[in-house]
């Protein structure tokens, strides 16, 4: 394993002094690829342009991203920045001076990428979704693995994954897109299913890490190696521990149930209203200026439970708002514009 690492440095390495003018880029589509940007920026446009790929992005995100995190507790793998510094492979020999970023300190296990994963099952749903509409099978296909390519290079640049996690990543992230393809019951969901998924999601992951805690195993190792091994201590970030990650995901799918169970939901998106094209275009661009307005509210980091039961329900409000009560309000706004002029 030490050889598949020290051949990962080399990449890092290589990356870094020769392509350091593209740092900017590099930078940029790490941002890109978070989720964050799938359940405030994709979902709201998917779900008012056609509901059945909205709501399949938020379970294949949600879904996926909670398999990341298992996977990682399982393998224990490692991160660049943070192995060159403890191993022993070089010997006496230096080892590669690997540079790190504001984007490089995430404190979850390094294998598979969540990066990766993340948006290889978003972007398999987006293409395939394009594919039923439009005859460019050849065009979407090359989009998405020039997206996947950049998204690798991207997180192997910024030192945060070897080239076999970016792989890994890829690789499930389109198997679990995939298996969704085939579980059509997501869209008929009820509220009671959503919640049965979250409580199911949540106790399984809390389960697996206090049985292995009591076996004398801490999931959360990677914390403390972020924590001593990255250059400044400001990019050690909360809101990339396994548990901030976990509830985040768990507060949107429980909030996409509630805004499709909910009355507001059945009155706009589901009325006669919900199938014009200019409500549907006014919902998608007053849910991304409310979104990202809201995005800017950090749940405060003090106390960590508390951050823990913010984050989740500031996740929660983000499909209730964009699938629901801004297509409500949205809705009476136009109606009363219609009456008005009559």
């Amino acid at each position: 394993m030490d050889f598949i690492h020290s051949s990962g440095i080399q990449m890092t390495h290589y990356l870094q002094e020769n392509y350091q003018s593209s740092q900017a880029w590099f930078l940029f589509i790490s941002f890109a690829a978070d989720l964050r940007n799938t359940f405030f920026v994709f979902f709201p446009i998917w779900f008012h342009l056609c509901e059945a790929v909205g709501v399949k992005l938020i379970w294949v995100a949600v879904i996926g991203d909670w398999l990341n995190l298992v996977s990682k507790w399982i393998l224990f793998g490692q991160r660049p920045y943070w192995w060159v510094r403890e191993t022993g492979y070089y010997g006496n020999a230096s080892s590669p001076l690997i540079q790190q970023f504001p984007a490089t300190c995430e404190t979850g296990a390094g294998s598979p990428s969540g990066h990766a994963m993340g948006s290889a099952g978003v972007y398999y749903v987006m293409v395939t979704a394009l594919l039923t509409t439009l005859c460019l099978r050849g065009a979407l296909w090359m989009s998405f693995w020039m997206v996947q390519v950049c998204v690798c290079l991207s997180r192997i640049f910024l030192a945060a994954h070897f080239p076999h996690q970016v792989i890994t990543g890829v690789m499930s992230g389109m198997a679990v897109a995939e298996a969704f393809q085939h579980i059509p019951s997501i869209y008929s969901a009820s509220l009671w299913r959503y919640l049965g998924t979250t409580l199911f999601l949540f106790s399984f992951a809390l389960g697996f890490y206090l049985l292995l805690k009591v076996l004398g195993v801490d999931l959360l190792w990677s914390v403390e190696k972020a924590k001593r091994w990255c250059d400044r201590p400001e990019w050690v970030h909360i809101d990339t521990t396994p548990f901030a990650g976990l509830l985040r995901n768990l507060g949107i799918l429980f909030g996409l149930g509630l805004a499709l169970n909910s009355q507001m939901y059945l009155e706009s998106c589901k009325g006669k209203r919900g199938r014009q094209l200019p409500f549907r275009l006014s919902c998608i661009a007053v849910s991304l200026i409310i979104l990202h307005l809201f995005d800017s509210f950090k749940p405060p980091t003090e106390v960590e439970l508390l951050f823990y039961v913010l984050s989740f329900c500031k996740s929660a409000a983000v499909p209730v708002a964009a699938a629901s009560l801004i297509p409500y309000c949205v809705s009476h706004l136009l109606r009363r514009q219609e009456e008005k002029l009559l």
